[in-house]
């Protein structure tokens, strides 16, 4: 076997970004997000609505913006508005995708970025929503990046700051939610999972290059679906390594190109 060329960084954000269709709206955060969109921008979807929490509408990024509100998200914009009508816009139901990350997630999609361990007597205290709950509640789709491993991956998070699937099938209907609407994939650095139809419970898609079936059983603390055949991700182009790096010159997230 030979040298890998790619990062597992570049690997997720080649994945997130073939997630994305033309003429769709996402909804975008900092970091790995912004890429994903952007990549997906430049290869297969010219007309990718891309939308930031600060209000830049439709921006072509020149390069990585540090955050939601750096200028760079208004570059060539349809609209430079504002917080207000960004949620605005997913409460009416216009938009297709939304990014979020997590500290927690478990097998129904259910994410924590609140507390780690007791509300009351926390162990760890964590930066909250933001907009995490509005993207997740409201969006037609959600698209989850973050780590794997047991404390990640658990049977009941700690807290819900954003609600996926919440304990089953028509949950997120009986609680108001948007009928349709929840988790689509969750993409970690072992594999890309989606969401089973019938049970709304974690389901295996596919392994990244290298990882067993037990290195994913392994980093998680609930029973994921796998089922008898699962797809292996298909590994970064040469063209998307170097849009990447054209994307995120300096390496703020993706470190810089050896």
């Amino acid at each position: 076997m030979g040298e890998r060329k790619y990062t597992t960084l570049e690997l997720m954000a080649c994945v997130a970004a073939r997630l994305l269709e033309d003429k769709k709206a996402v909804f975008v955060g900092t970091g790995l997000p912004m890429i994903a969109a952007s990549l997906a921008q430049r290869m297969h979807a010219p007309n990718l609505l891309i939308i930031f929490e600060a209000g830049g509408i439709g921006p072509q990024i020149p390069v990585l913006p540090i955050s939601v509100g750096d200028s760079r998200t208004f570059y060539r914009a349809i609209a430079a508005s504002s917080m207000h009508d960004v949620m605005s816009l997913s409460q009416k139901g216009y938009v297709d995708y939304g990014f979020l990350g997590a500290a927690q997630i478990d097998m129904y999609g259910n994410i924590n970025t609140t507390v780690i361990g007791d509300w009351e007597r926390p162990k760890v205290r964590l930066p909250g929503s933001g907009g995490a709950n509005d993207v997740g509640s409201l969006c037609h789709r959600t698209i989850i990046i973050m780590r794997q491993d047991p404390r990640r991956f658990v049977p009941k998070v700690d807290f819900i700051t954003t609600p996926g699937y919440l304990d089953g099938p028509g949950a997120r209907e009986k609680a108001g939610l948007p009928a349709g609407s929840g988790p689509y994939r969750v993409i970690t650095q072992l594999g890309v999972y989606g969401f089973d139809e019938k049970t709304k419970r974690m389901k295996l898609l596919s392994v990244h290059p290298g990882v067993t079936i037990e290195d994913i059983k392994k980093n998680s603390s609930f029973e994921i679906i796998i089922p008898d055949e699962v797809d292996t991700t298909e590994p970064p182009t040469e063209e998307e390594l170097k849009i990447l790096h054209e994307i995120d010159p300096v390496g703020m997230v993706l470190g810089r190109k050896k």
